[in-house]
């Protein structure tokens, strides 16, 4: 079972690379394809970041990446990691949000 927040491996092709996992958890039994974040070794402490830590079975100083959304078949996940405790995954949801601009008020349409 994949669940919303959990830290796996995914077999990208040409790298295995971890993410978490952040397709609603209601999507994800009925999905082929789930949308992840990807975690890089290097955290550079921008806002659409949240660093990891070994507690969410990732190496200390690692972060995910919410500028980097990802969408990963269900059988590319390799290697569950770990999962993100609740504070954690209330900070990715804002970096979320910010990183897709989810708070921004919609464009105008064009004149005619």
């Amino acid at each position: 079972m994949i669940a919303r927040g959990e830290v796996w491996d995914a077999d990208l092709g040409l790298v295995v690379r971890p993410v978490v996992v952040v397709s609603r958890a209601v999507a994800i039994p009925v999905l082929a394809r789930i949308v992840c974040v990807a975690i890089t070794k290097t955290a550079r402490g921008h806002p659409a970041e949240v660093e990891l830590t070994a507690e969410h079975g990732v190496e200390e100083g690692s972060a995910a990446n919410c500028d980097w959304v990802i969408t990963v078949a269900k059988d590319r996940l390799r290697r569950h990691r770990g999962i993100l405790d609740p504070v954690t995954l209330r900070r990715l949801n804002a970096a979320l949000v910010l990183a897709l601009g989810l708070d921004e008020e919609a464009p105008s349409p064009p004149s005619a």
